[in-house]
């Protein structure tokens, strides 16, 4: 959670394009979206939405914020040690609230999937409002504490500047397991549970395949078009895409964090240290998770696709028609 000790100079060049395509796509995705026209159920778009707005604030408050303006603009308002650890705060609830919606639409899904009745109970478009807010608020709370984990790195003329964890924090056996919980909870434990309901999903669904095909009577060089297997198509290449994105791009994360609490190698010497190149790799895919769910809405999705090209059209000709008047 502390600032980097070095920075490379591929940051300076590769966050701010990130920056500059994340926000404007994930805009996009929350106002296709909200429109309703993407034939998906209330409950998904749901779901889908707040999945964009936890991923726009990852990249406010992440990329945009606690990167770019301590890489550009040091020494500024944001730099003084309050806003700081605002900033950690923000950018630790932004993150984990991201990442558990990605968990609960997950879930959702492998409900409806998986457990046809309690597919018509849980998969509602109130139980989603509930389970998003429930979501957001704890993770918003759990991550507080950090803000009291750092002080100020030092200070001029009475004004604390940067920030860096307190010898409290970083000799407490509390802080020490409040440090591993964050860790456990975001991403190990939501990465082992997106992979685990993947695993189940698909083990479901060549099941009732196969009992499917029997039932029919379809021998296995025949192809009978199955009204029921063609409706869940939609939503489960939507979960597919989503998670398997997920889990891909945070592997490399993952391992490095656990590489480096087994061994105990937390500080990195130069550029060429080749765990620093991991922590730089895994930091980067990390934060790219934040902006390929449009992209995967486009591909997957045909309806998406034309309106995402169609309303920016149709807002560009109604401006210049107003501004014509």
């Amino acid at each position: 959670m502390h600032r980097q000790e070095l920075i490379h100079p591929l940051d300076f060049i590769y966050y701010p394009i990130l920056a500059a395509f994340g926000i404007p796509v994930n805009l996009l995705a929350i106002v296709i979206l909200s429109r309703g026209k993407c034939g998906l159920t209330r409950c998904i778009t749901f779901y889908l939405v707040s999945m964009a707005v936890g991923d726009l604030l990852v990249i406010i408050t992440d990329v945009m914020l606690y990167k770019i303006v301590y890489y550009y603009f040091r020494s500024s308002f944001f730099d003084t040690t309050p806003i700081c650890r605002l900033i950690v705060v923000l950018y630790a609830s932004s993150q984990d609230c991201s990442v558990w919606l990605t968990v609960a639409f997950t879930f959702d899904r492998f409900v409806a999937i998986c457990w046809q009745q309690l597919k018509t109970k849980y998969c509602t478009e109130k139980t989603a409002a509930v389970v998003i807010t429930v979501v957001c608020v704890i993770f918003c709370l759990k991550c507080i504490p950090w803000y009291f984990a750092f002080g100020p790195r030092y200070v001029i003329n009475n004004v604390q500047w940067d920030s860096i964890l307190t010898v409290t924090f970083s000799n407490s056996k509390a802080w020490a397991a409040f440090a591993w919980l964050h860790r456990i909870f975001t991403p190990l434990l939501p990465f082992g549970l997106i992979l685990l309901f993947n695993v189940l999903t698909v083990k479901n669904i060549l099941v009732a395949s196969k009992v499917r095909s029997r039932l029919r009577g379809c021998n296995p060089g025949e192809n009978h078009n199955d009204p029921e297997i063609a409706n869940r198509k939609k939503s489960i290449i939507l979960l597919f895409t989503i998670s398997g994105s997920f889990i891909l791009l945070w592997t490399t994360y993952v391992v490095y964090f656990l590489y480096v609490r087994i061994t105990n190698t937390f500080y990195h010497t130069s550029f060429n240290d080749p765990l620093f190149k991991v922590q730089q790799a895994g930091s980067m895919l990390q934060v790219l998770s934040s902006c390929t769910n449009t992209s995967i809405y486009a591909v997957t999705q045909a309806k998406f696709r034309k309106d995402a090209v169609k309303y920016p059209l149709t807002l560009i000709f109604k401006l210049i028609k107003c501004e014509n008047n």
